[in-house]
């Protein structure tokens, strides 16, 4: 991305809080009049206050001077610091809030494609470092650039002569930034991306800490982590060297510059006051300019963290081409023909499928991994669309159907069920803001979760960890059914929706499903066949095909596949 297209990006979002970066500059431009206003005020001081030309005045007068320029520039400072504070703080959280918008909008594939680690980075590191930038980039100049013309201003006024002798520094300090502006911008990409490396290191160790310890995976993690951490270590020490360098080759050429000018001063009338006051606002501009070649390094790095941060801003949204709202749908599910895969270079998920689901029938998915089953239910949400083929619900194309409006006569509760770090009541009822507590008690009650409800400190306002961590894995399988039963959508998708229960658990569940699934489209998918033995019907699929469909009597009359999974299932279950 350009660096104009960057900055000019960057200015929209600092636009609603021009009036008080207005105010910002103004504060900076009384810092930078503080400046030459000391250099002229010591030179009036040497002049008037020594020697033989020296003229009679109050003393007083110099501490006033000088607390009334410090004591203005404190003001000026502290002000300056405030306000910026200020708007980078909302910045921060309005570049925040539009990453984190396009992440909740992003398409299903780009999770898959993309790790976890890489993009809680993107939210949190490379929006932090594009603020960052923006403050340091901002006061470096805007600030310092006002000292150095109120200072070269007096420095002119002082000794013309003298001062452009002065300004070989400029076009050092330039080249220097050129040089070293290319490989800092690369080195902070290549740090950029090892940084989300190993974050994604981190989030897996959290997140997998119990498998870490039960398959000693200790070693194998450390030498992951160890790996990143050396290659950011190696990117920090060359960027610190490619910026870094910079400061001593404009401290050399300044020292010259000074060494000159004392030398030719010294030859000159020039007075006391005016020789200290000017050396004085020539050292004065080795800051400044400091400053200004410092910057580079973290201009660099904001500007390769913004391309990551717009690269996500601007990532294409879920597609929802659709124009039509249902309210509340049958459940009439056909597909014709569906031809899908992942990507070009995969196979076909689903090959040439067609298949009718009337409304409040359940039909149950089976087969061997990788046979297309949760391809199937992919599809069914629409977080993938059809490579070929149609999908209709109640005889209405998909693609003509708003997303909010299709989503909303579903339900799924699958074998991962996903909880968040609330409590038991916002997790049932996710989704709304104002839960029913009508339907809540019911959810809970249908679900069987009365007996945990009663065994929190503070009922289903109890908060429940981390993806349930306070609760067993029955339980947090039961909470994520009743999520199902409070949203009492039309359709249903279970996948292996019982398989983390005992069986005492099980059967009060699959009680409570069988109620919930009357009068309405369900989609089972299930491993262990004895659980859709009453499925209205049975399909079969294998390499993304259906190769056998019917009742359960039916298919193990026919003797093929189904009867061997079967088999194959009651001989793991007697084992």
């Amino acid at each position: 991305m350009d660096n104009s297209v960057i900055v000019a990006r960057l200015l929209a979002v600092v636009k609603p809080y021009r009036n008080r970066a207005i105010l910002s500059f103004l504060t900076m431009a009384g810092t930078a009049v503080t400046e030459p206003a000391l250099g002229r005020a010591l030179q009036l001081l040497i002049d008037k206050g020594f020697g033989p030309h020296k003229v009679a005045f109050s003393l007083w007068l110099v501490p006033l001077i000088l607390l009334t320029i410090f004591v203005s520039r404190g003001i000026f400072t502290f002000s300056t610091a405030y306000l910026n504070n200020w708007i980078m703080s909302r910045v921060l959280n309005d570049l925040r809030r539009m990453v984190f918008d396009r992440l909740l909008r992003l398409p299903v594939a780009r999770f898959h494609d993309e790790s976890p680690g890489k993009i809680i980075n993107t939210v949190i590191a490379e929006v932090r470092n594009v603020v960052d930038m923006i403050n340091s980039v901002f006061i470096a100049f805007v600030r310092d650039s006002l000292v150095i013309v109120g200072l070269l201003g007096m420095l002119l006024y002082t000794n013309w002569r003298l001062t452009l002798i002065a300004l070989v520094v400029m076009p050092v300090t330039a080249l220097i930034v050129r040089t070293t502006a290319k490989r800092l911008r690369r080195l902070s990409r290549d740090n950029q991306r090892v940084t989300g490396e190993m974050t994604q290191v981190v989030e897996e160790a959290a997140r997998g800490h119990q498998v870490i310890r039960v398959f000693a995976g200790e070693r194998y993690e450390k030498a992951r982590f160890e790996q990143r951490s050396s290659a950011m270590l190696g990117f920090s020490q060359r960027m610190t060297v490619a910026s870094a360098a910079t400061v001593p080759i404009t401290q050399t050429a300044t020292a010259m510059a000074v060494a000159v000018v004392i030398v030719i001063a010294m030859s000159t009338d020039m007075s006391q006051g005016a020789f200290v006051s000017f050396i004085m606002m020539m050292l004065m501009l080795l800051a400044p300019l400091k400053s200004l070649v410092g910057v580079n390094g973290p201009l660099q790095r904001g500007m390769a963290s913004a391309e990551i941060m717009f690269g996500m801003i601007d990532a294409p949204l879920e597609a929802d081409p659709g124009t039509q709202v249902i309210q509340r749908a049958r459940g009439h599910l056909r597909f014709e023909h569906v031809r899908f895969r992942y990507s070009i270079n995969n196979p076909l998920a689903l090959d040439d499928v067609s298949l009718e689901i009337q409304p409040g029938q359940t039909v149950a998915l089976v087969g061997m991994s990788g046979g297309g089953k949760s391809t199937f239910v992919n599809l069914v949400t629409r977080f993938y669309a059809p490579e070929s083929g149609s999908i209709t619900l109640d005889g209405v194309p998909y693609e003509e159907l708003t997303l909010a409006s299709l989503r909303a006569q579903l339900a799924m509760v699958s074998q991962n069920v996903v909880l968040f770090d609330d409590t038991l009541g916002a997790n049932i009822a996710y989704g709304e803001e104002k839960p029913d507590p009508v339907r809540l008690r019911a959810a809970i009650k249908a679900a069987h979760l009365d007996d945990v409800v009663a065994g929190l400190s503070e009922g289903i306002d109890t908060p429940i960890g981390e993806n349930g961590a306070r609760l067993s894995g029955g339980q947090r399988q039961r909470v994520a059914i009743a999520r199902a039963i409070y949203k009492d959508a039309p359709i249903l998708i279970l996948d292996e929706a019982t398989s983390a229960l005992d069986n005492e658990s099980e059967r009060a569940v699959q009680a409570a499903l069988d109620t919930l699934m009357a009068g309405r489209t369900t989609l089972v998918i299930a491993h262990r066949l004895s659980t859709v033995e009453a499925a209205d019907r049975i399909v079969v699929l294998d390499q993304g095909r259906i190769v056998e469909s019917g009742r359960h009597a039916e298919l193990l009359a026919l003797d093929g596949m189904y009867a061997k999974l079967h088999q194959l299932s009651f001989k793991k279950a007697d084992e």
